[in-house]
């Protein structure tokens, strides 16, 4: 690691002057870093890109020290624009889930960060999870321990930390032999921040190795831990996401121009943080999540898990409390992918960017086109899917396409496909929930689009809520983690915090022709799952 910086001794802040977090928000396109005053008020927030490596046979990784470079510089920029770090008194992080990063005793990555989207570990799980009597491919004893304790089981996708630290034993031996311990993304950074390697509560929770039955005792299983082929010593302490687990070190207070006296807190994983970011603190309050992927989630007062919709209560980031949630691998990428590959392709473009406004073309280029898209399909799984019904072999594709179909049908059919998986995520929710919920926060990148909100409406038949500042919810729940955890603010304030832009309520007029996509897209799933898994792997 490089050596320690010393950070220069400052002066006080101007008195009256408000105190900070600093909240950073680690996504897979990049970092967010924001500052939130303790009344909750967000006063800025700069954004930063890392790159994201993509390898064969579904390697997803990105480089911790690349992370580390861009929350740095994002700090940077805070600083230069004229804000003072004397008044930051606590720092939080939230970041993407499910990932792991080996590291040595002093926290050094020993191999790039392996991601949420890696299914590399997939052909090690079925020896894990699998026996003679089998109930959807995992043994019945086993599949019954494992969710009675954890309300999961590792999934056959592989998509997991489970499966990525087995596919770093068997595929890179002299990593995994050389790893002190696994850690995710979240408490990385916190152990590079204040040299603590600890995991909280919630973010461990997706190893399925820890007993969280009693939510205010949660612990390693011993018999989980065998089950899963994971050392116990390999993995970190456990602490709340609200605890201030240390003080910023030298090196990392140097590194982001702040005090070695800031506390930093242990922070949550992004489903948490902005579930607590949306505003959506009390049980059933729904929030729907669009950005790379997308997630749909509710507070619940109990702990349970439906094994064929994919649904469990897990640890929430609010101390005592659980949530559930139902996620689809990608959302805003499948726009992104749009625009990158379809409609500016760099490759037959002089290796341009697309245009800086390339998103407002595409919401209006699809908002030209009637609800239904003239009957283009988009499905929506680039990447595989993961619930309600997990298949890493699935695949997208456009249906019903023909001579007369335009760019703008492409445009409007993608922003459909995704809100017809997310009708999909949705009932399975309100199965588990055994209720309606409405209406529904939307936050995320897509929530910015007003044209993809009101589709969402027509499609789920719900109101939905679009949350003002919709991108910076995640650090917005970060920095409430912090505030509650300085108690500087009670959950029960947090929902008036977080400002709703506008509503948009379902067209009766439109009903019949989004039930009719619905049914559609439900049996393209169904062919998918047969066709895609003889065409083999794509790049």
């Amino acid at each position: 690691m490089a050596a320690a910086h010393t950070p220069s001794p400052a002066p006080p802040p101007e008195a009256g002057a408000r105190e900070l977090v600093l909240a950073i928000d680690l996504g897979t396109s990049g970092p967010k870093v924001a500052l939130v005053d303790t009344h909750g008020e967000m006063l800025a927030c700069v954004t930063e890109s890392t790159a994201l490596h993509l390898l064969p046979d579904g390697g997803a990784e990105q480089d911790p020290e690349d992370w580390w470079r861009a929350i740095t510089a994002a700090t940077a920029r805070l600083w230069a624009d004229g804000h003072d770090p004397r008044r930051v008194i606590a720092v939080v992080a939230t970041s993407q889930w499910a990932g792991t990063v080996a590291v040595a005793k002093d926290g050094t990555p020993l191999h790039r960060a392996i991601l949420w989207m890696d299914t590399r570990g997939a052909k090690y799980v079925p020896e894990l999870v699998g026996g003679v009597l089998r109930v959807q491919g995992y043994a019945a004893g086993k599949l019954a321990r494992w969710i009675s304790k954890t309300g999961g089981i590792p999934s056959l996708g592989g998509k997991e930390p489970v499966a990525h630290i087995h596919f770093l034993r068997h595929e890179r031996p002299s990593v995994y032999q050389a790893a002190h311990m696994f850690l995710e993304p979240k408490d990385w950074l916190n152990a590079r921040l204040c040299g603590r390697l600890c995991a909280t509560v919630d973010s461990i929770a997706l190893h399925w190795v820890t007993d969280n039955r009693d939510i205010h005792r949660i612990a390693y299983d011993d018999r989980l831990l065998e089950m899963a082929g994971l050392e116990r010593r390999r993995l970190p302490e456990l602490v709340r996401a609200t605890d201030a687990i240390g003080t910023l070190t030298a090196r990392a207070a140097g590194d982001l121009g702040l005090s070695i006296d800031v506390r930093v807190f242990g922070g949550t994983p992004d489903v948490h943080s902005a579930a607590i970011g949306s505003g959506a603190v009390r049980d059933w309050e729904p929030h729907l999540y669009i950005g790379t992927s997308s997630w749909l989630s509710c507070h619940v007062p109990f702990k349970k898990t439906d094994i064929l919709r994919n649904v469990a209560s897990l640890p929430s980031a609010l101390p005592g409390r659980y949530f559930a949630a139902n996620s689809q691998e990608t959302a805003g990428a499948c726009v992104n992918w749009l625009r990158d590959a379809i409609l500016w392709p760099r490759d037959v473009t002089d290796d341009r960017e697309p245009p800086p406004d390339a998103l407002a073309r595409i919401d209006a280029a699809a908002a030209s086109i009637a609800p239904g898209a003239d009957g283009v399909v988009f499905t929506p799984w680039l990447f595989g899917e993961r619930c309600p019904t997990a298949d890493p072999n699935v695949r997208s594709s456009f249906a019903n396409v023909s001579l007369r179909t335009t760019r703008a049908h492409l445009c409007r059919a993608v922003l459909e496909g995704v809100a017809l998986n997310t009708r999909w995520l949705l009932e399975a929710v309100e199965h588990f929930v055994d209720r309606r919920l409405e209406p529904i926060r939307m936050i995320g990148g897509g929530a910015n689009s007003a044209v993809w909100c009101q589709i969402h409406a027509d499609v789920l038949q719900r109101e939905v809520a679009q949350v003002r500042d919709p991108v910076r919810c995640n650090a917005r729940g970060a920095a409430f983690v912090a505030l509650l955890g300085l108690g500087r603010l009670r959950v029960d304030e947090i929902g008036a915090k977080v400002p709703i832009a506008a509503r948009f309520l379902p067209r009766p007029e439109h009903v019949a022709r989004y039930d009719a996509l619905y049914a559609v897209h439900r049996e393209l799933w169904k062919v998918a799952g047969r066709v895609h898994a003889r065409l083999g792997p794509t790049a």
